[in-house]
């Protein structure tokens, strides 16, 4: 989405460097005028993702016989899952192998547990014969049945968590320029989306239409293809060097600083170890801010911390400037990461609900076709996609021409905000609209009726939470990724898949609260509230955007001119 996306970039790149916008087609696979693939690797292993996870709660229901709301719950619980295993490939790239070699190993991993999948769905020997027609009973899911489908979905899981987004970081890795950095990340959600958009679309389809063993098919061979083109542009990417956990280097932190607890601070430069290299590292490293001044012990001098030659003599009482001014880092900007999860919890919960809702409703668009219950979240990607390209093409540049300069992060963030509050209320309001019509039918006590209300009543919702996921999303991605140190990077993209992940446990437990409570979420849908969940999201998101704009307010960016025009050592 940026105009050095260029026949002329790509060639001065070729055979001279590592890196730069050649490795483009091959991660993100859009078309080039060289590089034809009109998929690359995020593109291939987003679309196999896609394929098996989309479609888990009408699987879980129709070839395992789950409960409707039970198979939501277990739906959220591995979206949670998968948005976790993000974090542990990204320590893994950034403290052992590095991001290629994450992403090498996750992508087969991946492979293997879609085939699994394969076989659950293909072979009768591992699934639950279906319920007879009419009845409740149906014949329970042996051990082995069950292990080998969790199996595939534990390693499938594991895959997508290595390879989203570490490719992510691997690709903002190959540009120096937070211009083409931030351009890169908008590329990387835009062609995100759309892949789960063909998922959702052809492959759900497939599922629901033909059978999940063809669909699941499919996604072995987008998983393979994804595969194939990651590899062949190897030669051109430029490799980022693991220096170990940076992780262990914040314990030290902790542990240095609580060790010196009673240790007066000095106000002198020389008093603090700023790391082997003597004066090279004096002027590199970042002077000690003042901000949490009780860890700036941890890199206060005292006798017997430094050899002679001066190295640290004892590794857990001294660190360095650097190490405690990242930690620092950290610190500062987890309120605002704390902000994110109570925004995603609400689009969670939307996303499952909003697939059992679309089981309740007319969903034939025309005469012939009858749009996949699974696939109504298509609405909310393909917004998203849409809307990310007008706001690199429009909106910023319009932005910056009213007022001198690019939307910081934190205000894209904030217009997320508020576009899914107004979701949430618009839910409540098509809710309320859905249920009126089932008690005008008397359809309470009839689960499984269809109501009389077409799906496209629930577009209007989804379109801004999309619209929303388009501000704040890339807006996150791009704070933690130029905000975070550089011994993060990988880390840093992955802070938003945690968000999720956390979110989508948070959303099961708030379900699991309010079935307890209020008794608004039955199994059956039409003798429920959900209208009510609806609005008690709504408020929750006014409250949390207030605490939003606080942490936004007090918040300094450290290696970003943002709105205040320059990063401020002192905060």
């Amino acid at each position: 989405m940026d105009e050095s996306l260029s026949h002329a970039d790509i060639s001065s790149d070729s055979g001279r460097r590592r890196g730069g916008w050649i490795t483009f087609p091959f991660i993100i696979g859009m078309r080039q005028h060289i590089y034809k693939n009109k998929t690359g690797a995020l593109g291939g292993l987003t679309l196999a993702a896609g394929g098996w996870i989309s479609n888990l709660i009408v699987f879980l229901i129709e070839e395992f016989n789950v409960n409707s709301i039970d198979a939501a719950q277990i739906s959220n619980v591995v979206y949670g899952s998968v948005c976790f295993f993000p974090i542990i490939g990204a320590i893994i790239a950034d403290s052992f192998f590095g991001s290629f070699y994450v992403i090498s190993i996750s992508s087969c991993i991946s492979l293997l547990g879609i085939v699994l999948l394969v076989l659950t769905a293909t072979l009768n020997s591992l699934k639950p014969q279906p319920c007879a027609t009419g009845s409740k009973l149906c014949q329970p899911t042996s051990a082995l049945q069950y292990a080998v489908f969790y199996t595939g979905i534990t390693l499938a899981s594991l895959g997508l968590g290595g390879t989203r987004y570490t490719l992510a970081t691997l690709g903002a890795n190959q540009f120096d320029k937070p211009k083409h950095q931030a351009s890169f990340f908008n590329w990387f959600f835009f062609t995100l989306y759309s892949s789960i958009v063909v998922a959702l679309t052809v492959i759900v389809y497939v599922e629901d239409n033909l059978s999940f063993k063809w669909g699941f098919g499919l996604c072995v061979i987008a998983n393979l293809i994804g595969m194939a083109i990651f590899f062949s542009g190897s030669r051109f990417y430029k490799f980022d060097k693991p220096q170990g956990s940076p992780f262990v280097g914040f314990g030290r932190v902790i542990v240095a600083s609580v060790r010196k607890t009673s240790l007066q601070l000095s106000t002198e430069r020389k008093n603090y170890y700023y790391g082997h290299d003597g004066v090279t590292n004096k002027v590199a490293a970042a002077t000690l801010s003042k901000s949490f001044r009780f860890l700036n012990r941890a890199a206060q001098k005292i006798e017997g911390d430094v050899k002679s030659d001066g190295s640290i003599a004892k590794p857990w009482s001294l660190c360095t400037t650097q190490q405690v001014e990242d930690f620092k880092t950290v610190l500062r900007i987890f309120p605002l990461w704390s902000t994110a999860l109570f925004l995603a919890t609400p689009i969670a919960i939307q996303s499952s609900m909003s697939v059992l809702q679309a089981l309740t409703m007319d969903r034939h668009i025309g005469p012939h076709f009858k749009l996949p219950s699974s696939s109504v979240i298509v609405i909310v990607l393909f917004s998203t996609s849409m809307f990310l390209t007008l706001i690199d093409r429009f909106l910023c540049p319009m932005w910056q021409k009213i007022t001198g300069e690019l939307p910081s992060p934190l205000q894209r963030v904030g217009v997320g905000h508020v576009l899914t509050i107004l979701s949430m209320a618009v839910s409540a309001v098509m809710e309320s609209k859905r249920l009126k019509i089932v008690q005008e039918h008397h359809l309470q006590d009839q689960p499984g009726t269809i109501v009389p209300m077409s799906i496209f009543w629930l577009f209007p919702q989804l379109v801004l939470v999309g619209i929303g996921d388009a501000f704040h999303f890339p807006g996150q991605v791009a704070l933690f990724y130029q905000e975070f140190p550089m011994s993060l990077r990988s880390t840093s993209t992955a802070m938003i898949s945690l968000i999720i992940g956390f979110a989508y446990y948070v959303s099961t437990g708030v379900v699991n609260m309010v079935q307890r409570v209020t008794g608004w979420l039955p199994n059956n849908l039409n003798n429920g509230k959900l209208d009510n969940v609806y609005w008690m999201l709504a408020v929750l998101g006014v409250i949390n955007f207030g605490y939003y704009l606080l942490c936004a307010k007090l918040y300094r960016y450290q290696n970003v001119k943002g709105a205040d025009g320059s990063p401020d050592p002192d905060s």
